[in-house]
């Protein structure tokens, strides 16, 4: 039988129409991310038809809570509203928008029109007409109130039949007002217990609230092998005694490549030879042998007791290991003889290795998750992490997930913060755009960018004005990296020493989340593997490496004055406030940023062998100053003081004494003299 209705809805009395939500991702198929405690501020256009009043309010809740809890949403104009709400505990919540039509308080302002009429026409001939409106309308608002009331409960039901009965007793005697009726109380109460009946109720919008880690973290990775004295293979212990180090020089993520057993089969040798010599170590990313897999130590590193032990230390410490994931085998690794059908199977029976022709890695299976098996297949590595976070690890970098269903990841990132919502994930996927951010969706904390290729002041600029914009910053948090052991990039191989300072100081105050390859970088390994390419040569991939980690031309102290600056400026433990400012020369790039009183400018020049200069045009308003305003640069890397006034200020910078400017703005003369 045809549908009779023709689409008709299940209530149509829902005359409230709400659209564009924000914050959303893609429309709420996706979670929001936040920090806890961050305030969350929804925005929707919220509108009905005729010249009814509207109201709204703003529910949300935690993914535990059993209750919403609610919030009065507030008009902006132009049918615009907004509401806010903080998560107070991490882990996933939800919000959305109920909206209906207002009619006491449509009727109240009409009232007071009424009433107003009734005063001003009081010696004409429509006094009587006037009064009798306000009668009426006092008995329309009596009606409202009794209805209202039904939806309300102890003292409230009590105060709203009260004020029923005044007005229609007000209406009976037919008294003359001068003003409304309508109180504070009364419009406080009608607030408390609307009428929701026929109200609209929008979809449910998740947002994923995170601990203050995921929105500011400074990472050291080196590689716990070469931490052994005068070349010796390096242990847990050996690690674990560089920590307190790396720690006072303001790390707090301290990431270790795979510590799992090495594959024999196919083992690398040295700068990748397809033929390792027997003593060669091999790469760490060719997981499995005889001894286990991906929950296992290998053996010379030490035993789970040290691993304990390393985890000790970082805590004391105040700095957190993060362990690698990657999801893929060597020819050895036990799921190769348990689960030969979680691999791609070739024609004659072997199973395929990875491989980017021309390049090839027979020492490393991937995992086929087109596998009959995938249901297996996906609880085996969810348990992987699961393994790793009893044993206290809350911080995974995972290695090339984009070469890994995303469908897995969604499902694996959930079940793992379902029960331990402090773990979080960086994606190591150096790779397409949309896969990339379609990774940082599906509950990627933070993740690698392509900040290690952008050089120009317009590949930056343009590159984090997409980073900080709608809708990229609702769902992606990217972490800033120089170098990592895979990526030796060309600007570092040829701009020297500047090359090295400028990169780091350009990832430690765009983003507020950055990371270095910390051996390689501090001491400016620079040699390529072969021209034009971006390997290292002698890789600490594929063999043990000799750190001089006291040599006097090490950049540690200029690490550790970044992340000093870092810890004293919460403006660069964000990315919201991110602004770019003019300079007439295109190898100067000028920025800021701002959390309240706390700004600071820099200025770099991106030129690694020339001296540069040329003038600011500072968006005066993005820095908190007014346009006349003289102000006080504090040079947090040189110690220098400068009085600027105005947008244009002169800057001259020599990339072999220092290529950039951290400016601590204090101070202007609209603030009567105060340096701060």
């Amino acid at each position: 039988m045809a549908d009779q209705n023709h689409g008709m809805p299940a209530e149509g009395r829902k005359r409230v129409i709400i659209e564009d939500v924000r914050p959303a991702v893609d429309a709420g198929r996706f979670a929001v991310k936040r920090l806890v405690q961050d305030v969350v501020r929804v925005n929707a256009a919220i509108y009905g038809d005729g010249h009814d009043h509207v109201a709204a309010n703003l529910l949300y809740r935690h993914d535990r809570d059993t209750q919403w809890r609610k919030v009065r949403m507030q008009p902006l104009g132009n049918d615009e509203w907004t509401g806010d709400f903080v998560p107070d505990v991490i882990g996933l919540w939800s919000f959305r928008i109920e909206a209906w039509v207002d009619h006491f308080d449509t009727w109240s302002t009409d009232l007071d029109k009424r009433i107003s009429f009734h005063v001003e026409t009081a010696a004409s001939s429509e006094t009587n007409a006037s009064a009798k409106d306000v009668w009426l309308a006092l008995q329309t608002g009596a009606q409202l109130l009794t209805h209202q009331s039904l939806g309300a409960s102890g003292k409230d039901a009590v105060l709203l039949e009260t004020y029923a009965r005044s007005f229609q007793k007000l209406a009976k005697s037919q008294t003359l007002l001068s003003q409304t009726p309508v109180t504070r109380e009364l419009v406080e109460v009608t607030e408390r217990n609307p009428d929701l009946l026929y109200a609209t109720q929008s979809d449910e919008f998740p947002v994923r609230a995170d601990r203050r880690r995921a929105g500011y973290s400074t990472w050291y990775e080196f590689f716990p092998r070469s931490a052994g004295e005068a070349g010796s293979h390096g242990t847990l212990r050996d690690a674990a005694a560089l920590i307190p180090t790396i720690a006072e020089a303001g790390f707090d993520v301290i990431y270790l490549p795979p510590i799992h057993p090495i594959g024999r089969a196919y083992r690398k040798g040295r700068n990748n030879n397809v033929k390792a010599a027997p003593d060669e170590v091999g790469s760490p990313w060719a997981i499995g042998n005889e001894q286990g897999g991906h929950t296992a130590i290998a053996p010379e590193l030490g035993s789970f007791a040290d691993f304990d032990a390393m985890l000790r230390v970082a805590e004391s410490s105040d700095v957190e290991i993060a362990l690698d994931i990657a999801f893929q085998c060597s020819p050895d690794h036990p799921w190769v003889k348990s689960h030969p059908d979680w691999f791609l199977i070739r024609p004659d029976g072997s199973i395929q290795y990875a491989e980017n022709p021309p390049k090839k890695y027979q020492d490393i299976y991937p995992l086929n998750f087109e596998s009959p098996d995938w249901r297996n297949l996906w609880e085996e590595l969810s348990e992987v992490f699961l393994f790793w976070v009893k044993r206290g690890v809350k911080i995974f970098r995972v290695d090339n997930p984009h070469t890994k269903a995303l469908p897995f990841w969604e499902w694996c990132i959930g079940k793992v913060q379902q029960t331990n919502p402090e773990v979080l994930f960086l994606s190591e996927a150096f790779t397409r755009p949309h896969l990339m951010y379609g990774l940082a969706k599906r509950g990627f904390t933070q993740s690698y960018t392509y900040f290690t290729w952008r050089n120009t002041k317009e590949e930056l600029t343009s590159y984090l004005q997409e980073l900080t914009s709608e809708p990229v910053c609702e769902f992606f948090r990217p972490n800033f990296w120089p170098n990592t052991p895979d990526i030796l990039p060309v600007a570092l191989q040829k701009g020297g020493r500047p090359a090295f300072v400028q990169r780091v100081i350009l990832a430690a105050t765009l983003a507020a989340n950055y990371g270095l390859y910390g051996p390689a970088f501090e001491l400016m390994d620079a040699r390529p593997f072969r021209e034009g390419g971006e390997e290292y040569y002698d890789s600490e991939k594929y063999q043990l490496r000799v750190w001089e980690r006291n040599h006097p031309d090490s950049l540690m102290p200029l690490l550790i004055t970044l992340n000093t600056i870092r810890k004293e400026h919460s403006s660069l433990q964000q990315n919201n406030t991110l602004r770019f400012h003019e300079t007439d020369n295109p190898t100067l790039i000028c920025y800021s940023k701002r959390e309240g009183e706390d700004r600071i400018l820099v200025v770099v020049n991106l030129d690694t062998v020339n001296t540069q200069s040329g003038w600011t045009r500072l968006d005066m308003g993005a820095l908190g100053l007014s346009e006349g305003d003289s102000f006080e640069c504090h040079d947090l890397l040189q110690s220098g003081s400068y009085r600027w006034s105005g947008p244009r200020n002169f800057v001259l910078l020599d990339p072999h004494v220092s290529p950039a400017h951290i400016f601590h703005v204090r101070g202007s003369d609209s603030d009567n003299g105060k340096v701060r």
